[in-house]
């Protein structure tokens, strides 16, 4: 058996066990190697780079041929590979490094999703070519931080039951199909209202991780900012028009507060800096069917030279973005122009706030 090196974090018990999920634990004994250094790109990747006069302190392992093959998947879906190190070892280095350094033993939050993303690599294994999966990364990255966030939502139940994930039972979970989204299979039992178990069910769940939406709304004018682009839904569908109009919104795939995503997000679909933000709410747009979980704001913006064509090119966008009065807004709501439903409930939303919000953020 070959001696590996592993680096942190991967070297830790509950993060190897996400990867070698059978068997008994992979022994290890502490080991420090020169010339090389931990880097990362603020995600879940983080492997070795050569670098003289740096060193890593980690952990040796000879891993069976199974695990090791299992070692090496995650790893080249991190895109790293082995290669011969000092004292006779290998360890995983990066191809194609990322420009940032790596938290050698994340906690919280990005320990969780570094844990949910790999165990969700790993579904692959045998069945996907280890090529294959750095590009499906980013994807797998996104649905990860969803569901480490998914356990710390504080919902209250002063009209519901009050039943929560310990009434329901897991009997199997199947990932068939992945890519920038994703389609998990549950077979699930759950506990019923009257008091009974339900019958086994099979529930098909499409997964994209979480969102923020963000409504640009300049008191001064009551005008919001929309955004129009194509969307594959209506056009899956057969409608004829497959342009819709929206809220500014993205996908939280960075280890930031959703309100940063907001900000960020206004500056790439409409050029807008935006000033306070107060959170409209969160909500799941389609639970019986969809994982995709919102967390909706009203941004204060300038509008007044607002408009124009945004996006980023890397993610083929094209966004068209144009201010309107709220009065007309809700028109199109009325109308039925606007058949999206973040931008309805935001605009919703708004109006029974536009006053008080007008006195706050204007004077007025």
């Amino acid at each position: 058996m070959a001696t590996l090196f592993l680096h942190p974090p991967f070297d830790a018990p509950d993060v190897l066990a996400a990867i070698l999920p059978d068997g008994p634990p992979l022994a290890t004994r502490a080991a420090t190697l020169g010339d090389l250094a931990l880097a990362g790109d603020g995600g879940v990747r983080a492997a070795l780079v050569r670098r003289p006069g740096a060193e890593v302190a980690g952990h040796l392992a000879e891993p069976t041929a199974g695990q090791r093959a299992r070692l090496d998947f995650a790893m080249a879906a991190l895109g790293a590979a082995p290669e011969p190190v000092a004292g006779g070892a290998e360890a995983y280095v990066f191809a194609d490094a990322p420009d940032g350094a790596a938290e050698p033993r994340p906690a919280g939050e990005a320990r969780q999703r570094l844990i949910e993303a790999l165990t969700e690599a790993m579904d692959h294994f045998g069945r996907r070519a280890a090529a294959d999966m750095p590009f499906l990364m980013h994807g797998i990255a996104i649905r990860a931080l969803g569901r480490a966030r998914g356990p710390e939502t504080r919902v209250p139940h002063t009209l519901g039951s009050g039943f929560g994930t310990g009434d329901v039972t897991r009997e199997r979970l199947l990932r068939p199909y992945a890519h920038y989204f994703g389609m998990e299979e549950h077979r699930v039992r759950h506990r019923r209202h009257d008091g009974g178990q339900s019958a086994m069910l099979e529930r098909a769940v499409f997964t994209s991780g979480d969102a923020v939406t963000v409504l640009p709304y300049d008191p001064r004018r009551d005008a919001v900012l929309l955004i129009e682009q194509f969307r594959a839904g209506p056009w899956a569908r057969q409608d004829p028009r497959p342009w819709c109009l929206e809220t500014v919104a993205g996908r939280s795939d960075r280890a930031e507060p959703p309100e940063a995503t907001a900000r960020r997000e206004a500056e790439e679909e409409a050029g807008l800096v935006l000033g306070r933000l107060e959170r409209i709410t969160a909500y799941y747009p389609s639970p019986g069917i969809m994982s995709e979980y919102i967390v909706a704001f009203v941004g204060e913006a300038d509008l007044s030279a607002a408009g124009g064509t945004h996006g980023l090119a890397e993610e083929d966008e094209d966004i068209l973005s144009m201010v309107v009065s709220r009065a007309d807004a809700g028109a199109a709501v009325a109308s039925g122009e606007i058949n999206c439903a973040p931008l309805i409930l935001s605009l919703l939303w708004l109006d029974a706030n536009a006053a008080r919000l007008r006195a706050e953020w204007a004077g007025l």
